[in-house]
């Protein structure tokens, strides 16, 4: 236990315990805030299924700044694979890349088959981004893997 002076232990006309000097004196210490991160050009990927569409914000070094998908804005079931929902997801990442880290310019990159791939990109204009480049990245096999057997319906 501290020791505490003589002097502090005790007022001389009440008797009571004094509080020790220290504890009145001291500051309350804040963390310092962080800083606005400001990330002018970005790579927007957009990742288009049958069934959900995908929206991934990065910077041009590749970290991820914010995403969004036609799940995360709340639709279910086959809803999530529409142009619409698409739109939507797109319009809330880009929203929150403009606001929050001062986006401007991306560049899109589009991949998969699905029909949100256009009206995810209009989206992205429609929220204020300015598109430098659009373009496709869908993995296209060279006759690598044996492709699946024919469906029978």
């Amino acid at each position: 236990m501290a020791k505490e002076p003589k002097a502090a232990a005790a007022t001389p006309d009440t008797g009571a315990p004094a509080k020790p000097a220290a504890a009145a004196k001291r500051k309350k210490e804040f963390k310092k805030k962080r800083d606005r991160r400001v990330v002018p050009h970005g790579v927007v990927y957009i990742a288009a299924s049958f069934n959900n569409t995908q929206i991934t914000i990065t910077d041009t070094d590749g970290r991820t700044m914010c995403w969004s998908s036609a799940g995360a804005i709340g639709f279910k079931g086959s809803r999530k694979g529409t142009p619409y929902a698409a739109q939507q997801a797109s319009l809330a990442a880009a929203g929150v890349a403009r606001d929050q880290y001062g986006m401007k310019s991306v560049e899109v990159r589009v991949k998969g088959p699905g029909s949100g791939r256009e009206s995810a990109v209009r989206a992205l204009a429609a929220a204020g981004l300015h598109i430098v480049v659009i373009r496709d990245v869908t993995p296209i096999p060279h006759n690598g893997c044996r492709p699946p057997k024919r469906r029978r319906v």
